[in-house]
């Protein structure tokens, strides 16, 4: 096993309530903010937080699932469990739908929930609910700390796992007796994370397909980023040569604009490639479940898949290669292996001069697109104001459908750690949540989250959260009156379409400004810039809310089902 941060010392024990030595725990983690909705259940917890030394950051939302929404997006964006603290019962469960967006994108959580008293358990006191069955299928552990004594060992184990390969949310809940309980406990030293050193004979065999291909593609995956392995991965690129298609947190390993980043030339990378090699992300329905190769004559391609951990190698795939471990380890071993099996580093010139003519025919095409000057606006408009207006550091969030489809075509960033969605299980509703972890973890970052309108709706009361704590963020709202993921699909499978439509050119603007922060409504497509302007130059939360034409869907391969 290797190690992925050094053993920080453990802090003093000492004598106080359930609070305190969660908190205690939770700091010598790296935790520095707590997120949550004020609940009785849980008043030590804020107590602990309060009068730690120094201070933990609490950030209280207007529901529930804000806060887990931005503890998830803490750990994504610091790489150290994020947490939320949950009251009891509907407190609690109320972030069941967060919980399981971490799970499916392996983001590392921590969910500390209340629970009625165990002294009055059984006897109907309020909000009293068995928490941990409920989880126990969408996080990688859940239990509850049935005494004081046995609080800080919980959080340290929860904090523990969700930190270790392969990531993901973990759920406590404590008595609201035992909370306020008073003890005397040292504090568990913190180890480091676990990773699993790779198996060499497996990387040797994955460097010998690699070094005979003659059509290859890398896919760099989220857990390329949450592992650590981005400069491993640029390495790969580098020295190796190999083209590149960056999937979900992998985005901006390899920066927007480098010559052998292909994302742009997808379906004929991944269409005509003889070998694809995916390192850190799911072999899911972003990725044709595995499926390469065979487009435009080409055979169906060798696969290969490199993980975290042995439980994420895809077992519904016929796999010519798979590798599991650190993925810094795995990513070195295979560049080492590909030199040493091919003699020297291979030449894929005809090929890489394939995808970058195919990369530059996409860019002549989306430029049409990008500045339309079409009324009502083209949404790829949106992104052609808004791209040129990001800084290399900016922060961008995605939540929504149709709307936030189109960043992912347009928007390539040029540093790690730069884009936000909800991953494969496609939750709505996490924008602003996540925007409260961007603001807090990138102080001198911009931070854009990008709505569809049909996503907007679940969470702008949570403005109201960013006024309150300072945390000015840019907010852009694509408003075709809408759920076009939806509404276009079910046009053309019958010919009609019902549940989709929302109001016509609702002004969220004005929600935004009677919640304190700024906003402003564009119908003229000349006007999208400068109100961006506007918007990075206002220091406050300020929304633009842009009136798209509800006609244009999103190009999809598939009717989106």
């Amino acid at each position: 096993m290797t190690d992925e941060v050094a053993t920080p010392e453990a802090a003093e024990g000492h004598e106080g309530h359930g609070g305190d030595h969660a908190v205690d725990v939770a700091r010598a983690h790296r935790c520095e903010t707590m997120f949550t909705l004020s609940g009785a259940h849980v008043f030590p917890m804020y107590d602990g937080a309060v009068r730690a030394d120094p201070p933990m950051r609490l950030v209280d939302v207007r529901h529930e699932p804000s806060a887990v929404f931005a503890a998830e997006a803490t750990g994504k964006l610091t790489r150290h469990p994020g947490l939320a603290v949950l009251t009891a019962g509907p407190g609690v469960t109320n972030g069941v739908s967060a919980v399981a967006q971490a799970q499916f994108a392996g983001s590392p959580l921590v969910v500390v929930g209340g629970r009625a008293p165990s002294g009055r358990w059984g006897t109907g006191s309020l909000q009293e609910l068995d928490h941990p069955p409920i989880f126990s299928t969408i996080a990688k552990s859940a239990t509850t700390a049935t005494t004081v004594d046995e609080i800080a060992p919980a959080v340290d184990n929860a904090f523990t796992l969700a930190g270790s390969s392969h990531r993901g949310p973990t759920f406590v809940d404590v008595p609201m007796d035992q909370l306020f309980s008073r003890t005397t406990v040292e504090t568990p030293p913190v180890p480091a994370y676990s990773r699993l050193d790779p198996d060499t004979a497996s990387l040797q065999a994955i460097g010998a397909l690699l070094a005979k291909a003659s059509r290859p593609i890398v896919v760099l995956g989220t857990d390329v980023w949450a592992d650590r392995a981005e400069v491993a991965a640029r390495r790969l690129v580098d020295e190796l040569g190999v083209p590149v298609i960056a999937n979900g947190m992998g985005r901006g390993v390899v920066p927007g604009g480098h010559d052998l980043l292909v994302t742009k030339a997808r379906r004929v990378a991944l269409g005509q490639c003889d070998l694809a090699i995916v390192i850190g992300a799911p072999l899911d329905f972003r990725l044709g479940y595995g499926a390469f190769g065979g487009k435009d004559g080409a055979p169906a391609a060798q696969v290969v898949h490199i993980a975290d951990s042995p439980g994420q190698v895809a077992a519904h795939v016929e796999l010519a290669g798979s590798a599991a471990g650190d993925l810094s380890a795995c990513i070195d071993g295979v560049v080492n292996a590909t030199i040493s099996a091919g003699g020297a580093r291979p030449d894929w010139t005809a090929w890489t001069t394939d995808l970058r003519a195919a990369v530059s025919a996409a860019v002549e095409r989306d430029a049409e697109a990008l500045a339309s000057p079409a009324d009502p606006i083209h949404p790829a408009r949106v992104y052609g104001e808004l791209v040129p207006r990001l800084d290399d550091d900016a922060v961008v969030i995605g939540d929504g459908g149709d709307f936030v489809s189109f960043a992912g075509k347009y928007v390539e960033p040029r540093l790690p750690g730069g884009w936000l969605d909800p991953g494969p299980y496609g939750c709505l509703g996490a924008g602003l949540g996540a925007a409260m972890a961007a603001r807090i973890a990138r102080p001198s970052s911009q931070v854009v989250v990008l709505f569809g309108d049909g996503a907007a709706g679940m969470s702008l009361i949570d403005i109201d959260t960013l006024v309150r704590h300072d945390l000015p963020v840019v907010m852009v709202v694509g408003n075709n009156s809408g759920w076009g993921l939806e509404k276009h699909p079910m046009q053309f499978l019958y010919g009609y379409d019902v549940a989709a439509d929302l109001a016509p050119n609702t002004r969220y603007d004005q929600v935004a400004t009677a919640l304190g922060a700024g906003g402003e409504a564009v119908t003229d497509p000349a006007e999208i810039g400068p109100a961006l302007d506007r918007a990075f130059a206002s220091g406050v939360p300020y929304l633009v809310n842009v009136m798209t034409d509800p006609k244009i869907a999103y190009p999809r391969n598939t009717t989106g089902v």
